[in-house]
Formats: structure tokens, sequence, C-alpha cells
């Protein structure tokens, strides 16, 4: 078998020679660490990004198969804002606006995600004025030649995952979750325009991919909206305005025959996992470890069969040593056998984590599962 014969058959409940060794990626910093080991040329370092040939190369090294990826779409603002300095400290602390509108705070050296202090999206003048015209489908938002280039390569086995977009968490990025909270209270309307303008460009986009005739092997949201108690919007409100959208667009997949569908989402995801699955979403992605031990156990009981998910290993463990890497394969052991899943590495590699802990990772898991 290979990849994506893997893949598609765990995640279907069927039966595979083993488990395909999954990753999600690595922190810049990690790459240049292992860089400085030389482990990686200064190519793979600098010209990493999710699902390119340089990932394939550095998974290739370590021992993984390939990394959940998508063909990523352009069902964002198009274009994005200009980049510009707004203001400038003494400290070299910036005060930039970026892509999306927002204003954060960067200062050189750092790598963690920005602070934000200001949001050009605030009320309907600002929607109609800078949003809304960059929220219009176009057919150039899908490039179909890039995308037959990807996939074109004979003997190709990596899953190919279409990207549906997300249909809230960006309306959160743009305005912050201060703001789009106090949008629900205030105007009503405008905040559902957004949503059905942001979920109806996604289905158009979504449909255009489709319409380019390569096989896909899943689809996947992302949405980002829980932390580590809950969620950042009403989960009712959620059901209410955004359930019927993913509905629609799970329905569009299935149609043409894609039934892996996975979500995105960050935090304590476990009031928004009814809504994602009555609406055609039955793949969580990633199951963060996180304080919260989040773990496919539970909502397997609750829910069954229809809930797979993706994810779940705790990075944590490539710090340390091989007998910590053991132990977290031991723990993920029992939830291999529900079926339905498959371990991933939490989130983006971090800087603590030792080459070799993450190759003895990858032979242990192929040796394991």
């Amino acid at each position: 078998m290979n990849t994506k014969e893997r893949m598609k058959a765990a995640l279907r409940y069927q039966k595979y020679d083993r488990l395909p060794v999954i990753q999600f990626g690595y922190w810049q910093e990690t790459l240049e660490k292992w860089r400085s080991e030389g482990h990686l040329t200064r190519e793979e370092s600098t010209g990493w990004a999710d699902g390119n040939a340089v990932d394939d190369k550095i998974s290739a090294k370590l021992g993984f198969d390939c990394g959940w990826n998508c063909f990523v779409t352009k069902t964002d603002l198009f274009p994005g804002f200009e980049t510009k300095v707004v203001r400038r400290f003494a400290d070299g602390t910036r005060h930039v606006q970026n892509r999306d509108g927002v204003v954060v705070i960067e200062k050189d050296g750092t790598g963690a995600i920005p602070s934000e202090v200001g949001h050009l999206l605030t009320d309907r003048k600002s929607w109609e004025e800078h949003y809304l015209p960059r929220l219009q489908f176009s057919p150039e938002r899908v490039d179909a030649n890039m995308l037959h280039n990807r996939t074109a390569t004979e003997g190709y086995e990596n899953p190919i995952g279409i990207w549906c977009g997300s249909l809230f968490g960006r309306i959160r990025d743009w305005m912050g979750i201060e703001g789009v909270s106090y949008l629900y209270a205030d105007d009503e309307k405008l905040y559902e325009e957004i949503i059905d303008t942001v979920a109806n460009l996604c289905y158009r986009v979504v449909e255009q991919t489709l319409s380019a005739g390569v096989k896909f092997d899943f689809a996947a949201f992302w949405e980002d909206i829980c932390f580590k108690n809950g969620p950042l919007v009403i989960p009712d409100v959620f059901k209410l305005l955004v359930g019927p959208h993913y509905k629609k667009i799970t329905s569009l997949l299935t149609r043409n025959g894609i039934d892996i569908i996975s979500v995105d989402c960050d935090g304590v995801i476990d009031s928004l996992v009814p809504i994602w699955l009555e609406n055609g979403v039955n793949t969580m992605f990633p199951i963060e470890v996180g304080v919260w031990n989040a773990s496919i156990k539970p909502w397997r009981e609750k829910y069954g069969k229809e809930l797979r998910g993706v994810g779940g290993m705790n990075k944590n463990v490539f710090a340390r040593d091989y007998a910590a890497v053991d132990a977290e394969i031991e723990r993920l052991r029992p939830l291999v056998a529900l079926g339905g899943y498959i371990p991933c590495p939490d989130h983006r590699i971090a800087p603590d984590a030792k080459w070799e802990n993450v190759q003895y990772y990858c032979e242990r898991m192929r040796e394991t599962f």
C-alpha cells in the first residue's frame, strides 16, 4: 500500500499494512537549529512550507511518510492588504498593519504570535469599503495548472487534500475576538452578512477546485475558534449561522466522492464537535494534547465511529529521550486500536525537539502500528 491508501484505509476502518507516519510541520526555529546541527541544508531550512518539495525531503530524512497537507486555494482576502509600518518606537518595536488589516506589535528576534493592537474591520462602513471587495469570487482564486503540476508526478503516493477555507475563524482574525463578539450584539445583521459572504465564497472556490478534475483524498477546513477553556463563539449561534454553510460545502464534497472531511481547530472543541459532525465534518484535527489532555477516546465513546481523528501525539517527548518516546507510543496504542485514528505530533514540532528522537519516533511507529 502507498501512503494515501494507508491514510484512507485507517480513517475508513478498513485493513491496512501499517499506519502512515504523519507530521504537521515545524517551527522555523526548529529547522534553523537542525541546520546548525548538520541535519538540514540551508535550502531545506529556509525553503520549507507545508506540502512543498522541501517538506517531502525533510519528511524522508526524519522518517515521516508525509504531512497532513492540502492544496491551498484563495478562499481569503484577495488581494490582502499592503503590509506597512504605522508606528515605530525607540526600543525597535513596531506597530505593523498586516495583510489582514490588523495592526500588530512586531520586534526583531521574536517568533511568537504577535499581539494585536488595532483592527481595520470594525463596522459596516469598513466592511463595505475594505473587506467586501476583497471577498468576491473570481476564477483566478484557483490555480488549476499548479494543482495539476503538483499531482501529476508519476507514482505520487501522498494524500492530497482540498482546502475548504474558514467559515468563522478568519472573521475572528480580522476583527479580533472582542470585536467580533461585540458585533453580534451591536449589529446582528452585519454579523450574519459577513458570515454568509465568507462561506459563500468558500463554497464557490471549492466548487471551482473540484471542477479541475483532480481526485482528492480528503478535505480540510480551518477555524481556530477555541482556547483552553472552550469556544470563542457561542455554540448555539455557531450552529444556527455557520452550521448550514458547513452542510452545504460537505454535501458538495460527498457528491464528489470525498468522505474524509477534517477541521483544524485549536483548544477545547468539545461543545463544537457535535455541530461539525451533524454538518458533515467527521475528522477532528489536530486533537491538542495541551494542558487539557484532549483525546479521541471520549469523543468516540460519545459519538461513535462516525467521528475520526488525526493528531493527539504529545510532541513534548521529542525534547526528552527514547524512553519518553516509547511511553508516548504505548499511550497511543489503545487509541489506535479504536480505529479511525492516526496519531500525529500535536501541532508544529518545537525547537526543543531532538532530531534523533523524532527519527526514533518514526521508526517505532512503523514497527508498532
